[in-house]
């Protein structure tokens, strides 16, 4: 049973309120978790966006199995299902043999094991409409990594994701990579914002034992944009040492979990 397999039987099983919030480009489902009670503080937690870093869809199962301490938070475990299912299983896992074709043009051979994009070749977490297309790494063409896209939204994945996000109106939003131990937290924010979203930073940054970072030369990704958007505090915690090797497999999670796995909890118990 492959991963996308794993959280459709989770799905199917939940109990929970539950929805898809769209397709992705080859037609799998995205599935969403909601954990806690409506008519509070309200988060939006999403995982495995780039390929390779598939072993946080494993980490989003152990948040929603601990659930939130106050509020609730929606889970999105696997919102590149194309992308991770290419990283695990190969060009096998494409039905369409122009779009296998093309993949595998792109990714200069067979093994797929460091993709981190889409299954259309795009990178999920440059598509949104941040300063899109402004970051130091962005490239304009299909590739293997941070490509754009022809332009922001243009992937059903981040349409589907920015969709559900300005239909929750969330009040904080954690996105959930690997690899390298840190947390990133601002984008571009005036200073009275950047003062809120640094205190419940450093709450993170406890809960995981992660220090904060910042990236000024990145742009386009979910965090970017729910900050100069919504403007609200969103974070991106990249979990595992950054001494492994993508792709980060099972045998990290244990790890992880360690770190990470009561973060959520601990974090909704007073934002």
């Amino acid at each position: 049973m492959n991963v996308y397999e794993e959280i459709a039987c989770v799905y199917q099983r939940y109990r929970g309120e539950k929805c898809s919030i769209g397709k992705s480009a080859l037609g799998r489902e995205l599935f969403a978790f909601f954990v806690g009670e409506k008519g509070g503080t309200v988060g939006i937690c999403q995982y495995a966006i780039h390929a390779r870093e598939w072993v946080t869809a494993y980490l989003a199962l152990e948040h929603i199995r601990r659930g939130v301490k106050g509020g609730g938070v929606w889970f999105l475990p696997l919102m590149n299902p194309d992308g991770v299912l290419l990283a695990t299983e190969g060009i096998g896992s494409v039905n369409n043999p122009i779009q296998a074709e093309f993949l595998t043009g792109c990714n200069g051979g067979a093994d797929f094991s460091l993709w981190k994009a889409s299954g259309e070749a795009i990178d999920l977490n440059v598509n949104f409409p941040a300063r899109w297309g402004t970051g130091s790494s962005n490239v304009r063409r299909a590739a293997p990594a941070n490509y754009i896209g022809a332009y922001p939204l243009c992937a059903p994945e981040t349409r589907a994701l920015a969709e559900f996000t300005l239909r929750q109106n969330p009040d904080f939003t954690i996105s959930w990579h690997s690899k390298g131990e840190e947390i990133y937290w601002r984008f571009h924010e005036p200073p009275f914002r950047a003062l809120r979203d640094k205190r419940f930073a450093k709450r993170l940054s406890r809960l995981t034992g992660y220090p904060l970072k910042e990236t000024p030369t990145s742009a386009g990704g979910y965090k970017d944009w729910c900050i100069e958007t919504l403007k609200i505090p969103a974070f991106t915690v990249e979990v595992g040492s950054d001494s492994l090797t993508h792709p980060l497999g099972k045998e990290s999670l244990k790890e992880i979990v360690i770190k990470c796995g009561g973060a959520v909890r601990a974090f909704t118990e007073s934002f």
